[in-house]
């Protein structure tokens, strides 16, 4: 009998895998969707207490506040990259010297 699990599928592990390299590759994207989530839940706790604001008013901030978040966080993840690449890189590249002569 198979060590596999009755009710998994192999498109089920590939996805799991996918999902794996994704994660590996970009991780800020997936703090950018726990920021997104973690606002989503902390405007749900605070709807009851939004006093006289109206609903939709108070989905529209929450959905800036979601967005924001993600935005920011891939911002801060594609600086990150550049400066790791650009600044932080002090090694000599072969393609700078080529263009030079």
């Amino acid at each position: 009998m198979s060590s596999k699990s009755l009710f998994e599928t192999e498109d089920d592990v590939a996805q799991a895998n996918k999902f794996a390299n994704k994660a590996k590759e970009s991780p800020f994207m997936l703090i950018g969707i726990a920021g997104f989530v973690a606002a989503g839940l902390i405007g749900a706790y605070k709807y009851k207490n939004r006093g006289t604001m109206s609903t939709s008013v108070f989905l529209m901030q929450l959905r800036v506040a979601a967005q924001g978040t993600v935005v920011g966080c891939l911002t801060v993840g594609l600086g990150y990259q550049m400066a790791k690449e650009y600044l932080f890189d002090k090694a000599p590249k072969e393609n700078l010297k080529s263009l030079t002569n």
